[in-house]
């Protein structure tokens, strides 16, 4: 009897020995491919922390590792700094210039201009690890060079400040997506709380002038977002686009109930126009709790495979941006065991290779063909305005010259004004000077 308890445990601690080895080949294999192909990581909220923590000065900020600096170390917020996006071999991140719903109609644009301001000089700062990429060119270039490809994501389509010409100034200055919501609403998109129960869709989707944002998205060559959108909104943000669309931090609606994820038909859609989702980490849109495991994003992961095809899914974490991580992915030194953990389920190395980065440089690459497929038709850049009555109470930060010239024109029109001659050149005087330098004046 002894004999044979002896055999059972000796047995038991050889198939430990030999899982624990295959595990050990598993994650060199997944560290070999990651250095073969760019893994890249759709979104990761640093920047807002800086400004949170830093109120955006970088002259103390010590990016080379965090763990043991104050606040960082102590929050439950922070998962990133150089050190640990080297271990977790991470080669392009798209960094979240975040603006908040409560800025919307306020600073919002003003927000986004900052936080795309601090990405640009964090990046300037770290110029031997880090490197501004608005291509997806630049991200095989940055990989082949050991520098960390550090692209922009602008995070809430009130960022805009339902401009286009904001718009296109936030591309110039290197943002290459827009998430089209956040947690808000848009005078011209729906958020994912439109899909909750009680809620009334207001547009169903997109307006006609979300629409023209698409289409001057396609124009620009910058990927639209559709994380944290409503299901209406991805349809037809999908049936508008030109372009394959991003979900930049989003999960499987099937496995997680959440109306931030996808549900099955949408990735169905986003399969035909070619686009791709990056899999978030919150446990919240993984298990629909605080707890989940690096287990359960692989199930994720293998939900969107399933459904819409190994060349429609992506990694995008989420960390920074989130104070709760799965258990084996507690920062971004860990995406290598989430890719051993897939090659334990059988996914072939070139499928893991999809997963890290080609399938979102196949994505981006369309979205630069379709940019210059629309130059070469002679599409020239859209002037388009928000209808008034879509924001009606809410345009009182514009500049309206038709509005200002209104107590002019009665002044005008008055027969008991004594000053007629003398308000109308004084208006014409003022109008010719607004008109002659294009810039905002007032007035007086």
């Amino acid at each position: 009897m002894r004999m044979v308890m002896v055999v059972m445990v000796l047995g038991q601690l050889l198939t430990r020995i030999l899982l624990a080895a295959h595990a050990g080949d598993r994650l060199a294999a997944a560290r070999r491919i990651l250095r073969d192909v760019p893994l890249i990581d759709g979104h990761n909220d640093l920047p807002w922390n800086i400004r949170k923590f830093l109120k955006n000065q970088l002259r103390e900020f010590r990016f080379d590792d965090l763990r043991d600096t104050h606040p960082w170390s102590r929050s439950a917020w922070s998962h990133t700094d150089l050190r640990r996006l080297k271990e977790g071999m991470v080669a392009a991140q798209f960094w979240s210039a975040y603006v908040p719903c409560s800025s919307q109609y306020l600073d919002s644009v003003q927000l986004a201009l900052e936080q795309i301001d601090l990405i640009r000089r964090l990046v300037n700062k770290h110029p031997e690890s880090m490197v501004l990429v608005t291509t997806a060119e630049g991200i095989e270039r940055a990989h082949k060079e050991g520098r960390l490809a550090s692209l922009i994501g602008v995070e809430g389509g009130h960022a805009v400040g339902t401009s286009l010409a904001v718009l296109r100034m936030l591309y110039e200055l290197g943002a290459r997506y827009l998430t089209l919501t956040h947690t808000c609403n848009t005078p011209w998109a729906e958020c994912s709380t439109a899909d909750e129960p009680g809620q009334v869709a207001r547009i169903g989707g997109l307006s006609n002038f979300g629409k023209t944002i698409v289409l001057e998205m396609n124009r620009l060559g910058m990927m639209v977002d559709l994380s944290h959108v409503s299901v209406p909104t991805m349809l037809v943000a999908m049936k508008t686009s030109r372009a394959p669309v991003i979900f930049s931090h989003s999960s499987a609606h099937a496995l997680c109930n959440s109306s931030r994820n996808v549900p099955d038909h949408a990735l169905r859609r986003l399969a035909q126009t070619d686009g791709i989702v990056m899999v978030s980490f919150y446990p919240h849109f993984i298990s629909c709790g605080e707890k989940s495991t690096l287990e359960d994003v692989a199930a994720h992961i293998d939900h969107v495979r399933k459904i819409a095809g190994v060349d429609h899914v992506g990694i995008g974490a989420g960390y920074d941006g989130i104070n709760l991580t799965p258990a084996g992915l507690e920062d971004v030194s860990k995406y290598p065991e989430l890719f051993a953990e897939l090659l334990a389920r059988g996914w072939s190395e070139k499928d893991i290779q999809k997963l890290a980065g080609l399938n979102l440089i196949r994505v981006f690459k369309a979205v630069e063909k379709v940019r210059d497929d629309m130059a070469a038709e002679g599409i020239e850049p859209l002037e388009e305005e928000i209808p008034h009555e879509d924001i009606i109470g809410r345009d009182y930060c514009r500049y309206n010259v038709k509005r200002l010239m209104a107590p002019y024109e009665s002044a005008i029109t008055s027969p008991h004004n004594q000053r007629v001659k003398n308000v109308k050149e004084r208006v014409k005087r003022k109008y010719l000077k607004l008109t002659e330098s294009n810039t905002v004046k007032e007035l007086d």
